[in-house]
């Protein structure tokens, strides 16, 4: 079986990743020496050429594995292979480039270099591509599995076994579960609880395990140091799933303290210097931009708002924004000039005859937040982020659902995450809080970019918007 010759297979993957390099350098040679040949310049030998894999080919292979490239494809996800594999071409291109420069050599084509680069990803990610689909099939089929038990009935080892069995491509056969409270006999989704955690005395010698995952409640996490030390006693691979999923984000963040490991609760990747500045200058960029575009559709709005009433075109409402602070956030009128005790008193609903005829349209297609780019301007929000809620909401949503006050970690946004989903509106304020927080942990540039994207194609008529 495969995972019986892990150290074989990965051997063979460096093989292959050296041929499938050394493949992509000659295509690119070709293509560059023979389909589109250079003329005007100095051309060197082909051997001058190829010598120069003997540099490549290593220096490639130590990009694979500093980005961790040969673990096996079962702890990993095509999205995040693909990720690496372009990170390292990126910096092997660069590096190429770089020592080019350095050994001053005008007439080794650098066009040569941009041709390997690309084809080099792409031939990297097929081959990959098509040994992931193997794999897949191949443990489907039965084959190349992963014999687990699981110590400890929890909310956690519910979570896991769920994975488990909605994935079958990634190899795993839970033979059963062994827990101190719950009856022998049980069965959650197929898979039995076998008996008593002492049993692992039995189980662990008597079966050829190849994995102990555990998943002890919260309040039986004192015998975690024994169940450990059994574990590791005889051999067997453990790892440790925590029941405090509802406390400790998916992606923790951890320090080193003179050798004390320290769990953050939270990790905000926008708390970061670099982070915090190109996020800001993305703001100010692209506000500013918005608003010279957006300036003949405010004009012509503000104009139709003065006409139909004697209110301001302007509507200021008092919103929390980042570290709990309030501001004023600027939308256009679309109601009845109100009283502000009124107006806070509840949400618009469907057929509020509170909104005016022009209000509506604006309403639906989004049109009365475009005066929040001069919020965005002055830093009182983000392009992208969680959606600003009133002072009287917050206090009463901090009280009813968990983790709701997380979302004032980040600026708040004109869009975002929950948005893009479908959450807007009159919607579940649980479910926007769930994506609000997704988006806290995992922020990258590149989400943001891909938030502006969806809001874009998915339009900005909102059919929640009353």
């Amino acid at each position: 079986m495969i995972k019986d010759n892990q150290r074989f297979f990965n051997r063979l993957h460096v093989v292959l990743d050296c041929l499938v390099t050394a493949l992509a350098y000659v295509c690119a040679w070709y293509c560059r020496m023979v389909i589109f040949k250079p003329v005007g310049q100095g051309v060197l030998p082909m051997r001058t050429y190829f010598f120069a894999l003997y540099f490549i080919i290593p220096g490639y292979l130590a990009l694979y594995g500093t980005l961790k490239l040969y673990k096996p494809k079962r702890q990993s996800s095509f999205f995040k292979e693909v990720s690496d594999v372009l990170k390292a071409n990126v910096v092997g291109a660069g590096m190429f480039l770089v020592v080019l420069y350095l050994k001053n050599e005008p007439n080794f084509s650098r066009w040569l270099v941009i041709f390997f680069a690309i084809l080099n990803t792409f031939m990297m990610l097929v081959y990959r591509l098509i040994i992931r689909l193997i794999l897949s099939y191949i443990r489907e089929k039965g084959f190349n599995t992963k014999q687990v038990v699981i110590v400890g009935y929890s909310r956690a080892s519910e979570q896991y076994i769920d994975r488990i069995l909605v994935n079958p491509q990634w190899g795993y056969t839970i033979r059963g579960i062994l827990d101190d409270e719950v009856p022998a006999g049980t069965y959650y989704k197929g898979i039995q609880v076998l008996g008593r955690i002492d049993n692992l005395e039995v189980v662990l010698p008597q079966n050829k395990l190849d994995e102990i995952a555990i998943a002890l409640p919260l309040k039986n996490y004192k015998r975690l140091e024994e169940i450990v030390r059994m574990c590791e006693k005889s051999g067997v691979h453990t790892k440790f799933i925590p029941d405090y999923n509802s406390v400790i984000p998916s992606k923790p963040y951890t320090e080193d303290l003179s050798g004390l490991p320290v769990i953050n609760i939270r990790h905000v990747p926008l708390t970061g210097t670099f982070n915090w500045y190109l996020k800001r200058l993305v703001d100010i960029f692209g506000s500013l931009v918005a608003i010279i575009i957006f300036l003949p559709i405010m004009i012509i709005s503000a104009i139709v708002i003065k006409c139909q009433g004697d209110g301001p075109v302007i509507f200021v409402q008092e919103r929390v924004g980042l570290h709990n602070k309030i501001f004023k956030m600027y939308k256009f009128r679309t109601m009845v000039e109100q009283k502000p005790e009124e107006e806070e008193k509840e949400w618009t609903t469907k057929n509020d005859a509170r909104v005016t005829g022009f209000g509506k349209f604006l309403r639906k297609t989004s049109l009365d937040e475009v005066p929040q780019f001069f919020n965005i301007l002055k830093g009182d929000m983000s392009l992208i982020g969680p959606r600003p809620e009133r002072p009287q909401f917050v206090e009463k949503f901090k009280e009813e659902i968990p983790r709701y006050m997380i979302k004032h970690q980040v600026r708040p946004g004109l869009t975002g995450w929950a948005q893009v989903n479908g959450y807007r509106g009159d919607t579940s304020i649980r479910k926007r809080v769930e994506y609000d927080i997704y988006y806290i942990e995992n922020w990258t540039i590149w989400l943001d970019v891909q938030i502006i994207i969806l809001t874009f194609l998915k339009g900005f008529i909102n059919k929640n918007a009353y």
